[in-house]
Order: structure tokens, then sequence, then C-alpha cells
């Protein structure tokens, strides 16, 4: 990326969300798309693992991911799976009654972008009903268009498995980690639900 102001090369700035450059010190921020990412276009080395364009640098609600612009889905560390959501509720203007979790997702198999081992794909264990893809093994969540902002618009005290989604995980064979969901797995569920902060 070259300077605005002066066409000198610019430099991503560590940690930030803006480029600086290198001659004059005007410093850069792209504007956000429409899903609220700001896409810094820097490369990570990583495929994405639904439609193989590389991923690149970007952040939402301040927090860094690895972003697809082809499917827009995006990796990031679990340990800043909380950060995100916190951020975005933030942004958001008031809850939303969360729709039932798309089984299709359950049975969907995506490698991992750092590994290349199959990530495992199971019920966010928060509010959304969202199905995530995770990577035990790198401590990295795949989400997809629009997962991130459908757990920030749910109820926080809101448990994962509406009324109207544990009528549809009767379809489902298991749970998160192979447990039948009932409402007695609950507090099972609320402690996996920790291990992925």
């Amino acid at each position: 990326m070259n300077c605005p102001s002066c066409g000198a090369p610019m430099r991503l700035k560590p940690d930030q969300e803006s480029f600086q450059c290198a001659y004059c010190q005007s410093v850069y921020f792209p504007e956000k798309n429409d899903d609220g990412v700001r896409v810094l276009d820097e490369p990570t080395g990583q495929d994405c693992p639904l439609c193989r364009l590389p991923l690149v640098r970007a952040t939402l609600a301040k927090v860094p991911i690895s972003y697809c612009s082809g499917c827009r889905g995006f990796l990031l560390p679990m340990p800043a799976l909380e950060a995100l959501v916190d951020g975005l509720r933030g942004s958001q203007n008031g809850a939303a009654a969360p729709a039932p979790p798309d089984q299709d997702e359950l049975q969907r198999k995506i490698d991992c972008p750092q590994c290349h081992r199959r990530m495992e794909a199971h019920l966010y264990g928060g509010p959304g009903n969202v199905v995530i893809d995770s990577c035990e093994t790198c401590c990295l969540i795949w989400l997809d268009r629009g997962e991130a902002q459908r757990i920030a618009r749910a109820t926080p005290s809101e448990s994962t498995f509406t009324e109207e989604a544990s009528v549809q995980s009767d379809q489902f064979s298991s749970g998160p980690i192979g447990l039948e969901i009932s409402e007695t797995s609950m507090p099972i569920l609320d402690a996996i639900d920790l291990l992925f902060r």
C-alpha cells in the first residue's frame, strides 16, 4: 500500500488497525466493510478452509482476525472470542432472538488453516445458536460470516438452546462433544463454554 499523501510505501503498524508512511509519517485507517471488518490486506500465510482464498489480516471490533475476502468468514484465537463479542455488543442496538442452529453445519468438515487437521464442528456454548468450528490443537475458532454478530445480538443470559432450538436439537445425534442435549446437561455445556474463553 502506498501513502495517499506522498506516494511512499506504508507499513502496517504492529497490533494496530492502521498503516503508517515511513516517509511523511501519515497514518491511514482503511474503511470498514459492511460487516464492520477493517480489512488490512496483508496475507497471513493461511488459506480459507471453505473457499481456499488466502486469509488476510483484518480487525473486527478492534480484535485482530484472519479474514477471507471471499466467503467473509474469519479465524481467531479462542481467547479472543470474548473480547470480540464484548466489542460487538458495545456497538449493537438491542438484542434479538436467535434463529435455530443450522444442523447442516454440524455435518460440515473443514480443516484448520494453521495445522490442516480436521476442525470440530459443535454448538457454541453461549448465546446465539451458532455452530462454530474449532481446533483444540491450535486454539483457534472459525466463524462464518455473521456468526459473531449473531452471538453479540443474542441476550447474554440466554442459553444457546432456546425452546425452539431444543426441539430441533432432538434431530441432532449429539451435542458439542458427544453429549446428549437436555436441561440436565446445561451445567456441562456452561463448563464447555468456559473452555472456549
